[in-house]
């Protein structure tokens, strides 16, 4: 599939650029805590993974894995992949980055902010989300232009949002008035609630609501599917056991785990 062309990042106001400094504090005061806990085990963790927000849960239990076998904990930060490039960006302990698109760790790798080529894990494709039961009874892309139908989007600047955005053009469906979220969680968690009739999300999300919502199939939605590249971050203090969990990722059991959470086998696995 032909990716979207690179745009230059989108810098945050005062209020995004506070949360990233206030999350880079957060994981530095957490890694120093981890360290003097004993937590600086194995193959020199512990080991700090920024993620995209839809890898939560494959990532978790992967990360659970991983440590049982290399006696390495890791550290999960979960957001939007724009956030994180930023956190990455402004100095934020990280040694991996895994996005949800190539455009954003494209962005970071341009930066010289990774070491060497990232690599292509996985491929994530879009679903319609709606409450249990589909009260609205959304059947399609279509059905979320109706002026009465509440509507939860990701913001363009993340890639589930640029996804969305890409996907709706080429169906030449115009929703108005939708909700714009920070991520992909913020948007399922909306249609879990109830308080949208529809959030179009990826199809891992649906899967891992565990039956609190309903996914509607989206035609076309494979053209608009993201590839999710991961790296080991340039400053990576743990960069042997970055390496290893990268390693991991792509290997058989980090690919079956993806691959029971729904993604799609990824170009470099």
């Amino acid at each position: 599939m032909t990716e979207p062309a690179a745009r230059g990042r989108r810098r945050p106001g005062p209020n995004r650029r506070a949360v990233s400094a206030a999350a880079a504090a957060l994981l530095l005061g957490g890694a120093a805590a981890g360290c003097g806990a004993g937590g600086d085990s194995g193959s020199g963790g512990p080991l700090t993974v920024f993620a995209a927000a839809s890898l939560t849960e494959v990532f978790t239990d992967l990360g659970e894995r991983f440590e049982e076998e290399t006696g390495t904990r890791v550290d999960f930060n979960f957001a939007g992949s724009s956030d994180l490039a930023l956190q990455i960006a402004d100095g934020a302990p990280a040694d991996v980055f895994a996005s949800a698109d190539t455009r954003t760790m494209d962005d970071v790798a341009g930066d010289g902010l990774v070491r060497g080529e990232p690599r292509v894990f996985a491929r994530n494709e879009l679903r319609i989300a709606v409450p249990e039961g589909n009260p609205a009874g959304i059947e399609g892309l279509e059905d979320l232009a109706d002026p009465g139908t509440r509507v939860a989007l990701c913001a363009e600047e993340v890639p589930c949002g640029a996804a969305a955005r890409k996907l709706l053009d080429a169906q030449g469906v115009e929703v108005s008035g939708a909700s714009q979220e920070e991520d992909v969680k913020a948007a399922l968690t909306r249609a879990r609630l109830g308080e949208v009739d529809a959030a179009l999300v990826y199809t891992t999300d649906v899967r891992s609501a565990g039956g609190e919502v309903e996914g509607v199939p989206v035609e076309g939605a494979d053209e608009a599917a993201n590839d999710y590249p991961i790296a080991v971050v340039k400053d990576a203090a743990a960069p042997q056991a970055a390496q290893e969990w990268v390693d991991f990722v792509l290997s058989d059991e980090g690919q079956g785990a993806l691959a029971d959470a729904g993604f799609s086998p990824g170009g470099d696995a």
